[in-house]
């Protein structure tokens, strides 16, 4: 596995080397330190698997370089790793196209599993407050309605060699299919393609996955499934909220 690691700062650049290299004896770290240079080194070798990119550089705007990466190597998985973990942040990130969002006050084992996760075509979000109504406002945030999050429908994960299975309760087996989906970036022409369904289907099928999930955008869905995951893991089980017609 070909990694390419994005950071200004060389302490941290050399930390995540060394973490990133620990994976495996397979695994290859490159570096760059500006967007200048990740742009160089990307066209001199686009065959990376894996991009992590810190949102604080000195030569460029984060998200505008997160943008980019999605529009000219859209097959590149992007996982951004931040000094930040507001959760105005993380939306922006995955609203943008980041496969993951990991903060950096993240242990290494955290790290792992972001990494594990976006490998096998999942998305990653840190654990997000249930307030994240708080702080969305402002020129560096995501102009959208405060997420409710408040307490969507069980979940069941089963991880398996293709990736990850999701069981919503409330939802048809299509529609975990669809959400399985969402889950993994894919817009709704693909999605149809892949699940041999007409693009407005999957759009029923996704409007009524935002319903039950009690969200209103694609970048909640992935929100309170991470959440749902993380609470099971936890052994904490959600109470189903009313239903809202």
């Amino acid at each position: 596995m070909k990694v390419l690691l994005v950071d200004d700062h060389p302490l941290i650049l050399s930390a995540l080397q060394g973490v990133i290299s620990g994976l495996g004896s397979d695994v290859s770290v490159n570096t760059a330190a500006s967007a200048r240079e990740l742009r160089r080194k990307l066209a001199e070798d686009a065959d990376y698997d894996l991009l992590l990119l810190d949102l604080q550089l000195g030569d460029a705007e984060g998200f505008e370089v997160l943008s980019e990466m999605r529009r000219e190597h859209p097959a590149l998985p992007v996982v951004v790793v931040s000094g930040s973990d507001r959760a105005a942040d993380v939306l922006r990130a995955i609203d943008l196209g980041a496969m993951g969002f990991v903060p950096k006050r993240a242990s290494n084992e955290l790290l792992f599993e972001a990494l594990r996760l976006v490998m096998s075509g999942g998305i990653f979000v840190p654990p997000v407050p249930a307030g994240l109504g708080s702080g969305l406002s402002g020129p560096d945030t995501v102009q959208e309605p405060a997420p409710p999050l408040l307490q969507p429908r069980p979940l069941q994960v089963q991880a398996g060699s293709a990736g990850t299975a999701i069981s919503v309760a409330g939802l048809t087996p299509r529609q975990n299919e669809v959400l399985g989906k969402l889950l993994q970036g894919l817009p709704n022409k693909l999605i149809a393609r892949e699940l041999n369904l007409s693009v407005e289907t999957v759009k029923d099928h996704v409007a009524a996955v935002l319903r039950v999930l009690n969200v209103s955008t694609r970048t909640q869905a992935v929100l309170a499934v991470s959440r749902l995951s993380q609470q099971q893991q936890g052994g904490s089980t959600p109470t189903p909220p009313a239903q809202r017609y």
